[in-house]
């Protein structure tokens, strides 16, 4: 598949640009009732991201593409199929290239 499934981008599910630490990427979420949240990004270019830290784990899956998330002075390089657990309180940040896409979970509420 080139993209993700029509259902999987409602409208009512989409992630407002302010909430995503860089631009030129569209992303998803859903919500369980444990407030944990899984989102799906499609990345348009290539990009780097800003470090964060959250106060849960976040567990990211890379579907197409390369997704390189840095944290511990070590670089994880990820490509379709490849997982990564970034334990919570972890600074990281990352960088990705154009036309990734990737699916990440979150232990706690990462969009608001």
């Amino acid at each position: 598949m080139k993209d993700f499934p029509l259902f999987m981008k409602n409208q009512l599910n989409h992630i407002d640009s302010s909430q995503q630490n860089t631009p030129d990427i569209d992303g998803y979420y859903y919500e369980g009732k444990d407030g944990s949240q899984i989102c799906f990004w499609t990345y348009y270019s290539d990009r780097e991201s800003k470090e964060n830290i959250h106060e849960f784990d976040e567990y990211v899956f890379c579907v197409s593409g390369e997704y390189v998330e840095i944290f511990n002075d070590e670089e994880h390089i990820l490509h379709s199929g490849d997982e990564l657990l970034i334990p919570k309180g972890t600074p990281h940040h990352g960088r990705v290239t154009k036309g990734t896409r990737t699916i990440h979970a979150f232990g706690g509420k990462r969009i608001i």
